[in-house]
């Protein structure tokens, strides 16, 4: 039987780590991302090549605008983006309930596709300020979408794979490198320009940074001057 995923897919180096490895494991994927009132689009135009190079079967990307709920440095350009480092209280870059609503929307693309996987990069060791990346939220959503839909009352769960979720960034990339992703093709910055350049200060950014540095590979990132 085919093995069918909705991959989420935002542009960045988790997301397309967790679209290689799940095409590593044989299944057939459907990316999905989210224009949802973010501070750029170039994320989204990423997306789209990445679906495209590691290939997904269809992409799509959902229309929402989260920024009239605001709330977040994302979301509201008026909120700083910070920059002094990462820090172990939830940051101003959480965006109020948003993996929930990425969650739902591909919840219902999986019932409709007969998907029995949802994979999401979400990570609750480099970053773990955010409430909606620990491990037990995701097996609360996981109880939950097999209560809610349709497809699990007859008998097919969905599973949601987390891959990533106890791996620090360095092991992400590292994974991603052996299994021949190309990094210089996401795009992970906060503020990234519309050539995708990264700004090099942000707490992704930093992130990223480390990452490569603790992994001992050089950094693909292309940064604004």
């Amino acid at each position: 039987m085919e093995q069918r995923a909705v991959v989420l897919l935002s542009g960045g180096l988790d997301s397309v780590t967790v679209l290689a490895y799940a095409r590593a494991q044989g299944y057939v994927c459907h990316t999905l991302s989210f224009d949802y009132g973010q501070r750029h689009q170039v994320e989204l135009r990423a997306a789209e090549r990445l679906a495209k190079n590691y290939g997904a079967i269809t992409h799509r990307v959902m229309q929402m605008n989260m920024a009239a709920i605001g709330g977040s440095a994302l979301t509201d350009q008026t909120i700083a983006l910070p920059i002094s480092g990462v820090e172990d209280s939830i940051p101003v870059t959480y965006v109020p309930a948003r993996n929930t609503i990425f969650l739902s929307y591909a919840l219902g693309l999986a019932e409709v596709l007969e998907a029995q996987t949802i994979f999401v990069g979400v990570n609750a060791v480099d970053y773990s300020g955010y409430p909606d990346c620990r491990p037990e939220y995701i097996a609360a959503f996981e109880k939950m979408a097999n209560l809610a839909t349709k497809t699990a009352i007859e008998g097919q769960l969905i599973k949601i794979e987390t891959p990533l979720i106890h791996l620090s960034k360095a092991q992400i990339i590292q994974m991603g490198i052996a299994l021949g992703v190309d990094y210089a093709q996401t795009v992970s910055c906060y503020q990234a320009d519309e050539q995708g350049r990264a700004c090099g200060v942000c707490d992704s950014c930093r992130l990223r940074k480390q990452g490569f540095a603790q992994a001992g590979l050089a950094d693909p990132t292309r940064y604004r001057e």
